[in-house]
């Protein structure tokens, strides 16, 4: 479905949703299409740019997945899964150190959500 001139500003959370539906059909061009739509209209969208990074991740281009990556991570550095996808494309760019890093500021962030969680609930849904 192309994007007109003409057609009206759409939600960028709805793109983000539409473009991640498009991801698991195997459609990655659509969804970096409506990905970066959603970030005409919202460029400090967090969802977009993470759900870019994986993407383009997920294409093996680890150049334009760390800076979808970057940019989410200055929006959100404490966002578990940002610090995850940035571990394992450090990794892919063959940046250990750097991987290391991540990998280790998601568990930080992952025990300090289980902490924050009482006994009878799972973590990240308080």
């Amino acid at each position: 479905m192309p994007q007109h001139e003409n057609e009206p500003a759409r939600d960028p959370i709805a793109l983000v949703e539409e473009a991640t539906f498009d991801f698991t059909l195997g459609d990655n061009d659509e969804a970096v299409r409506k990905l970066r739509r959603a970030l005409e209209l919202a460029p400090g969208c967090f969802e977009a740019w993470h759900a870019l990074t994986e993407v383009y991740a997920s294409a093996g281009n680890y150049d334009q997945a760390l800076e979808a990556a970057t940019r989410a991570y200055e929006l959100k550095p404490d966002d578990i899964h940002i610090n995850t996808s940035l571990s394992r494309i450090w990794m892919h760019k063959g940046d250990k150190k750097m991987a290391e890093h991540f990998g280790a500021q998601a568990r930080t962030l992952g025990w300090k959500d289980e902490l924050k969680s009482g006994p009878d609930e799972e973590p990240g849904l308080v």
